[in-house]
């Protein structure tokens, strides 16, 4: 893995990391703050994705309101820029999946194909503690006076965390390390405006689209991840026994989803730009 700097539109600098592998080019929209060594390895494609601004390593922008989702979008379009990459599969996790969707949407020529992990496409707070009979709204209520709340506490959270000892080393460790020495007022300040974002329509979505769900996941309930891609006639949807953090959980189901992912999408290609004859894939009804 490599990480340079690039700027996004606005100027801003922004560390991205790419992988070295052979394969298709796969855009990663990042659960928030998220360190690489989070995701699993996906030795089949080529990993292109970024530190959200002011995170590990990434700039502060200089208008500190530039952390919506449109400015995210900004800097992921810098990135694939970057790697001289038009179009390719994107996948986004946790409040990573508004960016991805985002992106979907704002620009469809450069997305091929979309995987949404553990995240509901905007409104994020609305899943928190999806118990059932707690409605939305109190969901989201709770959701943001909770991050509101850890916001105003960074100064103490960075007091404590900082401190944690943690020693200086690659491997888990040093992710953990990594983690721990956010800014944790600027952490939430994130938070907040991309969980107050307002829930995307994804009925303009047309790339073949994956969504994984986790049923027991409290900080984004299946109803509210499956929920905005329910009409997409190339959804596929797996609700699996996991929770949030699916990807560390069951890393090999999030590597086999994106595999199919990419067949669909090279399948989708090549029905519209050659002339296929026989199966465009495997698992391809013949046709009739």
């Amino acid at each position: 893995m490599r990480e340079h700097d690039v700027f996004s539109a606005d100027g801003t600098r922004i560390r991205l990391w790419r992988t070295d592998a052979d394969g298709p080019d796969v855009l990663l929209s990042p659960g928030l703050g998220a360190v690489p060594e989070l995701w699993p390895d996906l030795p089949s494609a080529r990993v292109h994705s970024w530190h959200h601004r002011g995170t590990l390593g990434s700039d502060r922008p200089a208008d500190p309101a530039r952390v919506e989702p449109a400015d995210h979008v900004a800097d992921a379009l810098a990135v694939l820029d970057d790697g001289g990459v038009e179009r390719c599969v994107v996948v986004g996790w946790s409040m990573g999946v508004t960016v991805a969707a985002e992106l979907a949407l704002r620009h469809p020529d450069r997305v091929s194909g979309l995987m949404l992990v553990t995240g509901a496409p905007g409104d994020a707070f609305a899943g928190t503690l999806g118990f059932p009979g707690v409605p939305a709204g109190v969901r989201r209520l709770i959701g943001v006076g909770g991050v509101t709340a850890l916001k105003a506490a960074g100064p103490l959270l960075d007091a404590v965390l900082h401190r944690v000892p943690v020693p200086d080393v690659g491997g888990p460790l040093g992710s953990l390390r990594r983690c721990l020495r956010h800014d944790w007022g600027w952490y939430f300040t994130l938070a907040l405006a991309l969980g107050r974002a307002p829930r995307l329509d994804l009925s303009g979505v047309t790339c073949p689209t994956t969504v994984l769900a986790g049923r027991y996941d409290f900080l984004a309930c299946s109803d509210d991840v499956l929920g905005p891609v329910a009409a997409l006639p190339q959804a596929r949807v797996r609700v699996l026994p996991n929770t949030h953090f699916l990807p560390l959980e069951d890393p090999q189901v999030v590597v086999d989803e994106l595999e199919l992912l990419l067949d669909r999408a090279d399948a989708v290609r090549r029905a519209v730009h050659e002339d296929v004859e026989g199966p465009l894939t495997p698992r391809s009804r013949p046709r009739a």
